[in-house]
């Protein structure tokens, strides 16, 4: 056991390596969680020694497997519910409340007007690239405003529209978005966005990132609500609908969540079934599961 610790500590990080291990964990993990499994059983079904698989685990997301275990729970799903979801207001109460409000303070936001979102995005330039991140490979897109996307390349989107996966399906997932915008690929004008966007180190409420929001309007309202749910947080589709005045239409928040296109930095990931269930999510379900494991990593989980 302590020749594998050695081992792994001289390994560098590799954000994308370690991700692949975690996701096929947290698949296993998924699909046995009633059962609590052991770290043994894990660790032999993605094939790593339990050291090395507990060294992955904290390098990638600063908490224990059995502890990330614990944060994809149904109970801890309802648990985030009972705490924020139900007083979705309260909870986001202006001024600094503790470490999950530094994701909100971080971001900045602006919408297009109606008529560019209508329009498609006719004569609009878009510069696109590819980057290694905490969740695997991204996907990322800039205007001259600001982020307008981020998504990751290796699933294909759950949404009906099915492009094909890997680069060419993450790419046409956000063309068709906007169908008449120009793309031009260019990682050395898109690296820092994705670079501050996963460092929490860089999440600076003097200097926050600037989004561009980029659809409708009930859309954008939707997505902006988003933005105000704290890191460690969660809420529900029918809290969304009831805190924008429209108690009704929870199946039309649901499907705007869906067709947020800035994974992460706009948190739809955040949003749950009413009964703390870990509903659909564009990207996949496993990778929703990995992103509430990696933040809660980052607001004090017991490791």
């Amino acid at each position: 056991m302590l020749a594998d610790l050695a081992i792994a500590a001289d390994r560098p990080a590799d954000p994308v390596g370690d991700y692949a291990h975690v996701r096929d964990a947290i698949a296993y993990i998924s699909a046995r969680w009633t059962a609590q499994p052991s770290v043994a059983e894990i660790a032999a079904h993605v094939g790593l020694s339990e050291s090395h698989l507990a060294h992955v685990f904290r390098r990638w997301a600063g908490l224990t497997p059995k502890a990330f275990l614990q944060a994809l729970t149904l109970d801890h799903a309802r648990a985030l519910l009972r705490d924020k979801a139900t007083v979705l207001d309260a909870s986001l109460a202006v001024g600094l409340s503790g470490p999950g409000r530094l994701h909100d303070l971080f971001v900045t936001h602006e919408a297009m007007t109606p008529g560019e979102f209508k329009a498609g995005g006719e004569g609009l330039a878009m510069t696109y690239g590819f980057h290694p991140s905490p969740f695997g490979e991204a996907i990322v897109v800039t205007t001259s405003r600001g982020l307008a996307g981020l998504g990751w390349v290796d699933e294909a989107p759950t949404d009906g529209a099915k492009p094909a996966a890997g680069r060419e399906g993450a790419l046409a997932d956000m063309v068709r978005r906007w169908p008449r915008a120009t793309f031009t690929r260019d990682e050395a004008a898109t690296a820092a966005y994705v670079a501050r966007a996963f460092d929490p180190a860089r999440w600076r409420p003097d200097a926050p990132l600037r989004v561009v929001l980029i659809g409708s309007d009930f859309e954008v309202d939707v997505w902006k609500t988003l933005l105000r749910i704290p890191v460690g947080a969660a809420t529900t589709y029918g809290a969304v609908a009831d805190h924008l005045g429209k108690p009704t239409a929870a199946r039309a928040v649901g499907a705007a969540v869906g067709r947020n296109p800035i994974s992460f930095v706009v948190p739809c990931h955040r949003v749950l079934g009413g009964s703390g269930k870990l509903t659909g999510y564009h990207w996949g379900l496993t990778r929703k599961q990995a992103i509430i494991g990696w933040e809660a990593g980052r607001t004090g989980a017991d490791s």
